[in-house]
């Protein structure tokens, strides 16, 4: 019960308050209005404008906090509550999300790396669990059990160091875009501060992503390591 609730019950406690504070923080700051009216869009817009980014296009797309920028495709997709809203958090949500269109233009490492792994990540998020439990069950008769779970183990790994490099891409997102309205001159520093609070919270849902990955994986790591103790003292 004490490795279950270490590698379980502690994330998804984490994961749960990350995604109070993200809530609450964009729900507050969604309803205090920018002193100069300027919106999402247009503040994603100067921005990318401004770092020269006049060949990325914004499309307004339904959805809460569904805002996103496509690298393949160079558009930067802003929701409903984002696109047209004057709002503080829809600002530092819509500048945020130009960081990302910057990382691409620069080609920033992190970035580069996250993209050309997301078709693995994929294909070891579905089969790595399914296969080290295959593994699992079959550990219990024979050491090839052990060998297939460890395979699974390893797909599964893919998802926990995307997660983690995933940090790096968020924050550095949120610090460009923190910092160009800094320089802009569009909100005053009590925005700022908003704004600063609103993807603070947002880079702790991706903090509390990387914990619950890590756990899983060290949890089927523990459960594997049991396993093969056990067969080495038959």
């Amino acid at each position: 019960m004490s490795t279950y609730f270490l590698y379980a019950i502690i994330p998804l406690l984490i994961g749960l308050f990350a995604q109070f504070r993200i809530q609450s923080a964009y729900k507050k700051y969604s309803s205090i209005r920018t002193q100069t009216g300027v919106t999402g869009f247009e503040a994603a817009r100067k921005m990318l404008d401004d770092h020269g980014l006049r060949d990325v296009q914004i499309e307004r797309v339904s959805g809460t906090l569904s805002d996103h920028y496509d690298p393949r495709k160079k558009v930067l997709r802003l929701s409903d509550g984002v696109y047209s809203s004057n709002s503080i958090a829809a600002v530092g949500v819509a500048c945020h999300e130009a960081g990302h269109a910057y990382q691409h233009a620069e080609s920033y490492r992190p970035l580069v790396l996250r993209s050309a792994m997301i078709p693995a990540v994929n294909i070891g998020s579905h089969l790595g669990p399914i296969v080290f439990m295959i593994g699992w069950v079959m550990s219990g008769m024979n050491d090839l059990g052990i060998r297939v779970a460890e395979v699974g183990l390893i797909l599964f790994s893919l998802t926990a160091l995307f997660s983690i490099i995933t940090l790096p891409v968020e924050y550095n997102a949120s610090n460009r875009g923190k910092a160009w309205l800094a320089d802009s001159g569009l909100l005053y520093q009590d925005e700022l501060d908003g704004v600063a609070k609103v993807l603070s919270a947002a880079a702790m849902t991706y903090v509390s992503a990387a914990i619950q990955s890590l756990s899983n994986l060290l949890y089927y790591t523990s459960l594997l390591n049991s396993r093969s103790e056990n067969r080495r003292r038959r």
